[in-house]
């Protein structure tokens, strides 16, 4: 139970606590009632700043990214594919802090605007780099989409870092699987040392971005 039931109820506060919940119950235990309890009011109250579920995951999802930007500065000698690196290894760290944080952070709509400093940086410094405005941006979600379903699939395996769900074992999966010897070894190659799968993967975005689009 919190302890801090005396500060006034708000938007923010109702985030903090759904966040520090999610890790707990994960995204489908996570209710609007549970949060209530928490914070030692009723639930109906919550009705007051968000008028359902969706509401707060998007300042859920908003505040998440208030939590990855804070502090982190745009470095303005960045290539085009540095930005892409940097910014997408940021939202993979910040996803994984928080079960089913990618699930969260899908389909919500940010409830301020602080992203669009960021987005114009970005957008400047592609089409700087000889992107068009409509190549810049379809960059820009092509890598962050990536990045997205990457994790959505990542903690699908392991939820938080050092669990892992029953049924991803590989030794099992291999046994299972002994009539197709290939697709058994590739088990390795999809459900294990995710750093590594993600990296390649974000290359292959990249390097293929620029190939596409004909700017290095």
């Amino acid at each position: 139970m919190s302890t801090d039931r005396r500060e006034p109820l708000d938007r923010r506060r109702v985030a903090d606590t759904a966040l520090r919940l999610l890790n707990e119950t994960g995204l489908d235990g996570l209710t609007l009632r549970a949060i209530a309890r928490e914070l030692d009011v009723k639930a109906p109250a919550l009705y007051w700043h968000f008028k359902d579920k969706q509401a707060l995951l998007d300042e859920m999802a908003t505040e998440m990214y208030r939590r990855m930007v804070a502090g982190a500065a745009l470095d303005p000698a960045d290539t085009w594919q540095d930005r892409l690196l940097k910014a997408n290894r940021g939202l993979r760290a910040a996803l994984l802090g928080y079960r089913d944080g990618a699930k969260v952070f899908s389909g919500s709509r940010f409830t301020g605007i602080e992203h669009a400093g960021q987005m114009e940086d970005n957008l400047r410094l592609f089409t700087a780099a000889g992107f068009t405005l409509a190549q810049a941006a379809r960059a820009l979600t092509t890598a962050y989409l990536y990045t997205l379903g990457f994790v959505t699939e990542e903690q699908g395996v392991q939820p938080l870092p050092g669990e892992r769900r029953e049924g991803y074992d590989m030794d099992e999966r291999a046994r299972l699987m002994a009539d197709f010897p290939l697709s058994a070894q590739a088990g390795a190659e999809i459900f294990e040392d995710y750093d590594r799968h993600f990296e390649e993967g974000l290359a292959l975005v990249i390097g293929g971005i620029g190939v596409r689009y004909g700017v290095s």
